[in-house]
Formats: structure tokens, sequence, C-alpha cells
């Protein structure tokens, strides 16, 4: 399993952009977190370049796109959290979960409809 670096919350509300704007230009990059986040043109850059260099996104020619979609990155991140809590454990982690949450009827035939779609034939 590739172990998935875990954005911080600023890397993470600047990869929301990027992801909903993508391919984007650095410099639009910098303008639209300037106006959204109230950011300047350096902190947009420090932290493009952290996200860079975690393989997340890229920085081609002035052009920043995802090497890792949001829902490639969501999914990694779980795995990461199921291995560091859980041993890598779906069951333990549904077991945990439970014990706090009862589900309805209609999430459990839900979940048993997901399981045996996506079980082994």
């Amino acid at each position: 399993m590739m172990v998935v670096y875990v954005m911080t919350e600023a890397e993470n509300q600047l990869a929301q952009i990027i992801w909903e704007q993508e391919p984007v230009g650095s410099g639009q990059l910098v303008k639209l977190a300037a106006e959204r986040l109230n950011w300047k043109k350096s902190t947009t850059y420090t932290v493009l370049r952290k996200i860079c260099e975690n393989g997340i996104f890229q920085n081609e020619q002035a052009v920043v796109t995802s090497l890792m979609s949001r829902e490639e990155y969501a999914r990694r991140k779980g795995e990461r959290y199921l291995e560091e809590n859980y041993g890598g454990s779906l069951p333990g982690f549904v077991a945990a979960f439970l014990k706090k949450k009862k589900l309805s009827r209609q999430e459990i035939e839900e979940l048993a409809r997901m399981i045996e779609e996506y079980g082994e034939d």
C-alpha cells in the first residue's frame, strides 16, 4: 500500500481550490488564494511547494494540476488511518465505530449491498 502524505489544514484549503479549478495557472492560483483565503503570494507558493513535494500536485511551466484526484487522496488517507489505528482492519474499525453509534435498518442494508458488490466472487 502506498502511504499518502496527510495534508495540513492550510494545504487542504489550497488543494480544494486546485481540484476545483485545475488546470490552473500558478498566477491565477495566487489570486484565488488571496480572494478566498486572504493569503499573500509567498504563502500560496510555500504551501503549493509543500503539496507538490509530497506527490499530490505538480506545478509544471506555471500550470498546477493534480497527480492524485480528491477521491484517491481521500481513499489513501482512509487506508492510512485504518493502518495506523486498527492494524489495517476494516472490521476492527467498524466494530469500534458501532460501539458508539447504532445503524438504521437502511444503513445496514446499504452496507450489506456494498459488501456484496465489492466482495470477492
